[in-house]
């Protein structure tokens, strides 16, 4: 069972991207999904999270108004929207899922993908 997140690329401030994260050897429908972050050196940190259902969803502060985290069940995927980045926002982004815990705890998550790296620059 893994997950595989795809969709980091090079961008320049106030551009968007989409990552996704789909699920290979097992379904989502009965798992929150969490996207983190990390810069190296630093600890891992919450962006998002969606219940299996999509019908809890938290955001960062940091990210709120910016970012929108969504799943399609059928197709075993889920997605972070990124709008209006920042440099700030550059960094190792990771999804996560877990069939007991929704929410920014990364400790709470078992499954993690590979990462996918974002990088916002001029």
């Amino acid at each position: 069972s893994q997950l595989v997140e795809s969709g980091g690329g090079l961008v320049q401030p106030g551009g968007s991207l989409r990552l996704s994260c789909v699920s290979f050897g097992f379904t989502l429908d009965r798992h929150a999904i969490a996207w983190f972050r990390q810069v190296p050196g630093k600890e891992r940190e919450g962006v998002s999270s969606i219940s299996s259902r999509g019908l809890t969803i938290t955001y960062a502060d940091d990210v709120k108004g910016r970012f929108t985290i969504s799943r399609d069940n059928a197709k075993n995927i889920a997605y972070l929207e990124m709008n209006d980045l920042k440099p700030e926002d550059t960094a190792n982004y990771y999804c996560a899922a877990s069939t007991l815990y929704t929410g920014l705890d990364a400790s709470r998550y078992g499954t993690w993908g590979q990462g996918t790296h974002v990088n916002v620059s001029v």
